[in-house]
């Protein structure tokens, strides 16, 4: 007899596709709007994401590109491996700005709270 149940037959797999980076510790109330993400493309490629734009290697955002815009040379040049990805992140981190309030900014007046 042949178990018909797609759960016995299935095995699910799990991986890590994204990372969040911030200079705000997690319990600041503003901690996810500063945040930058490096997400999983495939192919073991990475993209460096905040806000629908995408960070490329010279460190300029590419903001609203979209898929059918994307060319080989626009996919090399904002496309990574994981550990390059996180280390442009975390570069980035301390620039990002949410209506003219810097990292600084929010770490102060979460201080403050």
């Amino acid at each position: 007899m042949t178990d018909t149940n797609p759960a016995a037959v299935l095995r699910a797999t799990t991986r890590p596709t994204r990372y969040a980076v911030s200079c705000l510790p997690d319990d600041n109330i503003d901690a996810n709007l500063f945040e930058i993400t490096v997400e999983y493309r495939g192919a073991n490629r990475w993209a460096v994401t905040r806000l629908g734009s995408c960070l490329g290697a010279d460190g300029t955002w590419a903001r609203g590109v979209k898929e059918y815009d994307r060319g080989d040379d626009w996919l090399a040049a904002h496309r990574f491996d994981l550990e390059t990805a996180l280390r442009l992140a975390e570069a980035a981190a301390p620039h990002v700005t949410v209506n003219g309030f810097t990292v600084a900014d929010a770490l102060r007046l979460g201080a403050d709270q």
